[in-house]
């Protein structure tokens, strides 16, 4: 006779190792969702970010080897380096069908290929919160961070069936992708930050609030969302305007240079702008041109 398959849904109990925000996050959203977190494990059962996150969800905090026990579904929140280790020792106290999801956006399924060798009757998966994260305040705010966001999913099915739990909307991802996928996740979150860290040094030399120009960058990511990245593009470099962009570059601390002419050559790409000198201008080394300006060059 088949052995019914054992299902997350219905036994609705959590283990978590590496109680960072993701971790924490995710757990505390199925404790919203009316799951029980059977047990934290962190770098160690004295650490202090180990006894707060089990504190908050309301969990004991256990030894690796056994903190999965009774548990349907583990999470494994570790760094990336310690992943395949953390889910080997984790998963002795599994029960058989069990799911272990881990949360790394740059490591695929193979990550969990020797817990899989050594229990192969577990399933095993990757489930990526497409979000920068925080550490939740309540339940209810962590469910609500991750109610409607994207994620990336792979392996088991049962890393989407996770993902509908937690109301999130998830897409395939090949691990053979995962490169590409988290260096473009890198690009729109962790470079949008440095780039607002230039816009706070900016705007500190023209005297004017930062508050201002996140307002602008809020408007900004609304066109792009509506409209598309080269349509939403406005500015000197769509219009090809070659006098504006030497005068910036006069006129901004040289350390920043760097940072807006690579920019700004990428604006020139998006617009499909043939300019000739702006394109030289934005490769020069110091951003500057000898002798006088050039006059403008302004697209029709």
């Amino acid at each position: 006779m088949q052995r019914e398959a054992f299902s997350i849904v219905g036994a609705r109990v959590a283990a978590l190792v590496g109680p960072g925000r993701a971790g924490t996050t995710v757990a505390a959203a199925l404790r919203h969702h009316g799951w029980r977190v059977a047990g934290v494990s962190g770098r160690s059962r004295d650490a202090g970010s180990t006894r707060a996150a089990a504190e908050f969800l309301g969990a004991p905090v256990a030894d690796i080897a056994n903190v999965a026990e009774g548990a349907a579904v583990l999470i494994v929140a570790t760094p990336d380096a310690a992943i395949s280790a953390a889910a080997l020792t984790a998963g002795r106290s599994l029960r058989s069908d069990a799911l272990v999801v881990h949360l790394s956006g740059s490591q695929g399924v193979a990550a969990l290929g020797g817990l899989k060798e050594f229990r192969s009757d577990v399933r095993v998966g990757v489930l990526h919160p497409l979000l920068s994260l925080q550490r939740p305040a309540s339940f209810s705010a962590a469910a609500a961070s991750l109610e409607g966001t994207w994620c990336a999913t792979s392996g088991d099915a049962g890393s989407t069936e996770l993902a509908d739990v937690l109301g999130m909307r998830h897409f395939p991802l090949a691990d053979s992708h995962r490169a590409v996928y988290h260096s473009t996740a890198v690009v729109a979150s962790n470079h949008l930050v440095a780039l607002a860290g230039q816009v706070e040094r900016l705007a500190k030399e023209s005297g004017v609030p930062f508050e201002a120009f996140v307002e602008l960058m809020r408007t900004t990511l609304e066109n792009v969302a509506s409209l598309g990245p080269s349509d939403a593009l406005t500015g000197p470099v769509a219009r090809g305007d070659l006098a504006t962009v030497e005068a910036h570059l006069a006129a901004i601390p040289v350390e920043e240079r760097p940072a807006y002419r690579a920019l700004a050559r990428e604006a020139l790409r998006l617009v499909e702008l043939e300019s000739p000198a702006l394109a030289a201008l934005l490769d020069e080394p110091n951003g500057e041109r000898s002798g006088a300006p050039a006059a403008a060059e302004v697209r029709s």
